[in-house]
């Protein structure tokens, strides 16, 4: 008897239930440890993308400038008008205020002020930075996202 109970359960195949709900809750471990790194993944990259408008920003009045030395600050309206920026990117959107850039005296960089939004949570506020500033800003996201780059 005792052999045949061994060779019965020697030929089950398949899983327990107790099995089975280790694996859900490894698998649930694993979701609640991801799903947070997943949400700032997406953040930082709103963000990067709104430095980058800045950059792009700060870019096109270079080359405005040296076009037009006598000015010392451009708006981005003025720079999308005559074909120095194509378009506003993050600086267009609902709660954005414009870019303005000022030219850099004495050998400084041009200095971008503004507030570029991507989605509801996401703002960037540039207030004189400097494209080193922008580049050396340190992105800390969150919940309602606004990173203030200052010079």
């Amino acid at each position: 008897m005792k052999k045949w109970l061994q060779k019965r359960l020697k030929n089950e195949k398949g899983l327990t239930l107790v099995e089975l709900l280790a694996v859900i809750v490894i698998l649930g471990i694993i979701a609640a440890i991801a799903v947070p790194s997943i949400g700032n993944i997406v953040t930082n990259s709103k963000v990067n993308a709104l430095k980058a408008d800045g950059q792009s920003v700060l870019a096109a009045a270079s080359l405005y400038f040296i076009e037009n030395n006598t000015e010392a600050t451009v708006t981005q309206a003025t720079l999308i008008s005559e074909g120095f920026l194509e378009d506003a990117g993050g600086f267009a959107t609902t709660g954005a205020t414009s870019a303005t850039v000022a030219k850099g005296k004495n050998g400084a960089g041009n200095m971008i002020s503004g507030t570029a939004v991507n989605g509801t949570d996401t703002k960037v506020k540039f207030l004189n930075a400097t494209n080193a500033n922008i580049t050396d800003a340190d992105v800390k996201t969150g919940n309602g996202t606004i990173v203030e780059i200052t010079r």
